[in-house]
């Protein structure tokens, strides 16, 4: 038996609850783990309050992410007592995710956790840091450097934007953060951002083409904000869009693309193949001070996995949220 976050919906309505299970219901996959953490992402709180329909199938457990133990493998690739981890491939949303004590899985969705994290390091990035590294090596490719100028992120008091953040200071960039939560200042420059910036200076419709500011940006709120992040990247420079916390449109015209030739990258972390989720995790091993995110990294029991939710969505939670599953 185990306990799990237990999805379910009831005319067309979610309900949450923390449910003991047997571990009979696990669904299929040729690796088991004995799971020490999950975390809350964005998408986790889509799933936990049914505010946007991001479950595909019920019932479910939540959780895009754990860092956890083999404990049964009939893979080559994994032997009871590996470290592993896992982020994205439609776990949470279609097969039973992190949020557990236990899951069943297929070996292909699964990264053996670098030699220098714990488990709990690994949640502590989880996929909100696996993201932010996508989204700088997507800039990096671009051919974008610290001598081009400042890299702006959006939405940087939370998960990706914050490790976004710490990755970048380190490698070397002028930061730019974007906040709705001015009061967060303090925060985002420990973390390495060399400037602060209300959001509302970009949350609304701007001009078609505005001041070359950025260099790149790094981007996790789209609708205007992205317009207007697009409208004052500088020429040739480069724009990562990995969210959507503010809407689904994309308010812009051809200009700052034909007129500039910016370039903008969407970041999908679910299905990247596993080539770049290796890079990406490598990559995270070597330029992360993994220490600065765990001092601004909250660890709650599953108890309070639930009700943590509704806060991610609410945007009341600073850096990272790792919930202690056996808690």
């Amino acid at each position: 038996m185990f306990r799990a976050v237990y999805l379910e919906q009831i005319d067309s309505v979610t309900h949450a609850r923390v449910e003991t299970l047997s571990e009979e219901r696990l669904p299929e996959g040729d690796v088991s783990v004995d799971i020490d953490f999950s975390t809350i992402n964005y998408k986790d709180g889509l799933a936990i309050t049914g505010r946007f329909p991001v479950v595909r199938k019920w019932p479910m457990i939540p959780g895009i992410d754990l860092a956890g133990t083999v404990s049964a493998s009939s893979s080559e690739r994994f032997k009871p007592g590996d470290k592993v981890l896992a982020n994205g491939y439609g776990i949470g949303d279609i097969h039973w995710g992190g949020l557990a004590q236990k899951a069943r899985l297929n070996s292909e969705w699964l990264l053996p956790i670098p030699a220098n994290f714990s488990t709990r390091n690994a949640m502590s990035i989880g996929t909100a840091g696996y993201t932010a590294m996508l989204c700088i090596l997507a800039l990096e490719k671009h051919g974008l450097r610290p001598a081009h100028g400042p890299i702006l992120v959006t939405g940087a008091a939370g998960g990706v934007g914050s490790i976004a953040i710490a990755i970048l200071a380190k490698l070397g960039f002028e930061v730019t953060a974007s906040t709705g939560r001015l009061s967060e200042a303090g925060y985002l420059k420990s973390l390495g951002a060399t400037e602060v910036i209300d959001r509302a200076t970009l949350s609304s419709a701007g001009e078609m083409l505005g001041a070359e500011t950025w260099a790149g940006a790094i981007d996790t709120v789209g609708s205007a904000t992205l317009a207007n992040v697009c409208a004052m990247t500088q020429y040739r420079g480069a724009v990562a869009a990995c969210g959507l916390a503010q809407g689904l449109d994309f308010p812009t015209t051809v200009l700052p693309f034909i007129l500039r030739n910016i370039a903008l990258y969407g970041i999908d972390s679910v299905m990247a193949p596993y080539a770049v989720r290796v890079e990406a995790w490598s990559r995270l091993s070597l330029d992360l001070d993994v220490s600065k995110i765990d001092a601004v990294t909250q660890v709650l029991g599953l108890d309070e996995a639930i009700p943590t939710g509704s806060k991610v969505l609410s945007g009341e939670i600073r850096g990272r949220v790792v919930i202690d599953v056996n808690n």
